[in-house]
């Protein structure tokens, strides 16, 4: 704020202007143009005046703003401060024209005017809630366009209303309900937010849980799946490996086959059966000459019947056999048919031997009440030969040859 006019300086000769101001001279009533910078001066006494003016950001407070509303509600801003400078080069224009109290003229007279014009074309709920952090630049706007227009040397910086306006109690008590009712309705609103939130990051999470378990299902599945699909390829490679080893061995069995059978078509010629069957003729160990060949020809069908193969096997393992009824075959009927068929002499001890089994023999005791016994030991010293060929030697050869050649036709 400006430095009030003061004439107590009136006598004094040299005088000091402070940092921040200018000095500012009256001479018989009339304003000088003379302006001087902070420092001591002198000046003549009792005719001229001195006055420092602040150049300098100044802060002015205007205090018990009263205004009415659009609603007709009396209202009141307790203190509203406005932020100026006055510029050094229109100091002199300025005080001549607004004096030196020029701040009072565009300032605290302004700030009362323009807030009863914003007042009355505003509600109560406008000017204490709705637009009241509009204030302070609507009033710096109206500030300065006037100042501009009527006074530029005066700089607006900024308005600033500090306070809420004052209002009957009752109104405001409306108000603090009405923001009550509000702040209740902003925490519901946040609470609503804050589920809301906690419901999408559950969902999130139960989603990403979900993937993360589909992944996890997926790679076990996959896993699975190659270990299957590499059983599988083990599986087909041993089998593989199995048709081919026994189709090798297949291959070799029938290669072998058809050598056997190659070799078998080149040995078997008459030749080599001739042979064959001429070894077999001396394979034989006894040759009857003579009468008793007839006999011993009757001998020997009569034993090549007895000991055929099958009637052979169910005399020797009879409980295995459950279909035929049994022989009925006696030790001395068996006795009788073994001299038969040796030709054993009937006066021959051996003879005895077998009719006489049940008595054992005289050596030794071991072959008592043994039939079979007697038959080995009976067996043993006449050199049994089962079977006899008493054919004639061609004419087994032409038999011989006879099958042999049935059995390379077959082939």
């Amino acid at each position: 704020m400006s430095a009030s006019p003061s004439f107590q300086n009136t006598l004094s000769i040299l005088h000091q202007v402070p940092e921040g101001h200018v000095g500012v001279y009256w001479r018989g009533g009339a304003l000088l143009k003379t302006i001087t910078e902070p420092g001591f001066h002198l000046k003549m006494p009792f005719l001229t005046q001195y006055e420092p003016v602040q150049v300098t950001l100044q802060t002015d407070q205007v205090t018990d703003i009263p205004c009415g509303t659009k609603g007709g509600v009396m209202i009141n801003f307790e203190k509203i401060e406005v932020v100026n400078r006055l510029h050094k080069e229109f100091v002199f224009e300025t005080l001549l024209n607004y004096g030196v109290h020029y701040d009072k003229t565009w300032i605290y007279d302004k700030i009362h005017h323009e807030i009863n014009q914003f007042c009355s074309s505003h509600s109560l709920q406008q000017v204490y809630i709705d637009v009241f952090d509009q204030i302070d630049e609507k009033m710096k706007d109206a500030l300065q366009v006037d100042c501009t227009r009527y006074a530029p040397g005066i700089e607006i910086i900024s308005v600033r209303v500090t306070t809420k306006p004052t209002i009957p109690n009752t109104i405001r008590r409306n108000f603090e309900q009405m923001e009550e009712e509000r702040t209740k309705v902003l925490i519901a609103i946040e609470k609503q937010k804050v589920a809301e939130k906690e419901a999408e990051t559950m969902k999130k999470m139960a989603i990403s849980e979900a993937e993360k378990n589909a992944n996890v299902s997926k790679i076990l599945m996959e896993q699975k799946l190659l270990e299957k699909d590499s059983t599988r390829r083990q599986e087909e490679i041993e089998n593989a490996m199995y048709l081919a080893r026994e189709k090798s061995l297949a291959d070799a069995d029938f290669y072998r086959v058809i050598k056997e059978a190659e070799a078998n078509t080149l040995k078997l010629t008459p030749e080599f059966l001739q042979l064959k069957f001429i070894e077999a003729i001396a394979n034989n160990t006894k040759i009857f000459f003579g009468d008793k060949s007839q006999s011993a020809a009757k001998k020997g069908s009569k034993f090549q019947k007895f000991l055929s193969l099958f009637p052979a096997i169910r005399l020797i393992l009879p409980n295995l056999d459950r279909e035929h009824d049994s022989y009925g075959l006696k030790e001395s009927v068996l006795a009788t048919s073994l001299i038969d068929a040796l030709g054993i002499s009937r006066y021959s001890p051996d003879v005895l031997r077998l009719i006489n089994w049940h008595k054992g023999g005289a050596v030794t005791s071991d072959t008592i009440e043994n039939f079979a016994l007697v038959v080995v030991e009976v067996s043993a010293r006449r050199r049994l030969v089962c079977f006899r060929i008493l054919l004639c030697c061609d004419e087994v050869k032409s038999e011989m040859l006879l099958v042999l050649t049935q059995v390379l036709h077959n082939m």
